[in-house]
């Protein structure tokens, strides 16, 4: 109501950084993340849950599971113009059908004979099937619900999104806006944090590479950091652990053992920080081509590339 998200974005009560904007690659860490934000929720507050736009195929079954996980007292349905992506997921259905991770429940002869409250399982047992309410809406203008127009906003959204969470690292006072490279970076030993590509295989000897110049969510693991030597410190598994925000590694000092990062996040919840995500988020191309007093070549920038690397 009050705008696009990126102009009044806060600090959530529980995150996690997923690292990619699709959980195609993996759905069960995806369902982790789920439960464990979802495991903050003390019920003092109402709860609306936005799912993703994934609705066919494992999309469709992803969400079967996720309703049996969430167990939500209503779903708010909107289909297509004259399209029926998904069936109506009405109580029955989802009590019924198989997810992508959950195993429906079989259905009894007794489905023919009388409606659902009357239904048992052999043996006597009373079947507990969901309680929620279908709220099914079937917009009627047309167009509604194009996914190619979708997919053109989201990726500008995103963009927008990174740029807004940057700007807090901005004078409040209004005047010229200081490019970020006259910002002074965070200097982080690389034995005070571990690290973890989350979306691809790096090989250790190229993964300061990778993380260069790069969008890492900045986590908090519980497991304590030890390192026999100065780092960096690799983890073997992507951990589900909170995010405490966000950041640029903008330099990586191999000779003094030093990441140098950007962040807004404040002093007294970046001594939390002890794990860097690097996932397949990339930092907007205005963020790199539009620096202010770069004279020559731009860091991080080129036009002589190899397609056939």
């Amino acid at each position: 109501l009050p705008g696009p998200p990126f102009t009044h974005q806060q600090m959530p009560r529980k995150t996690v950084y997923y690292g990619q904007t699709s959980c195609e690659q993996d759905t069960e860490r995806y369902l982790d993340v789920v439960k464990y934000v979802f495991s903050c929720y003390k019920k003092e507050v109402p709860l609306v849950i936005n799912t993703m736009g994934w609705v066919k195929g494992e999309g469709l079954l992803l969400l079967i599971d996720l309703i049996r996980l969430l167990s939500p007292s209503h779903i708010v349905q909107m289909d297509l113009f004259e399209c029926k992506v998904m069936p109506p997921l009405t109580p029955e259905h989802i009590h019924f059908s198989a997810g992508l991770h959950t195993k429906g429940k079989q259905q009894s002869k007794c489905k023919q004979l009388g409606d659902m409250e009357s239904w048992q399982y052999p043996g006597g047992e009373d079947m507990s099937a969901p309680q929620h309410k279908l709220l099914y809406i079937n917009p009627e203008f047309p167009r509604a619900g194009v996914a190619r127009e979708v997919r053109v906003h989201s990726g500008i959204l995103q963009d927008m999104s990174i740029l807004g969470y940057l700007g807090h690292l901005q004078s409040p006072d209004i005047g010229a806006v200081l490019p970020l490279h006259s910002l002074v970076p965070y200097q982080v030993p690389f034995s005070a944090v571990a690290l973890r590509v989350v979306h691809t295989d790096v090989a250790p000897s190229n993964i300061m590479y990778a993380v260069n110049a790069s969008w890492v969510g900045l986590c908090c693991i519980p497991e304590e950091i030890r390192c026999q030597t100065d780092g960096p410190v690799l983890l073997t598994q992507t951990p589900v652990c909170d995010c405490l925000g966000f950041g640029i590694v903008r330099g990586v000092d191999m000779e003094k053992k030093l990441y140098h990062i950007l962040t807004p996040v404040p002093p007294e919840n970046l001594r939390l920080v002890n794990c860097l995500l690097l996932g397949n988020i990339a930092i907007p191309n205005c963020v790199l081509m539009g620096q202010q007093g770069i004279e020559g070549e731009i860091p991080y920038v080129t036009s002589d590339y190899n397609y056939s690397l």
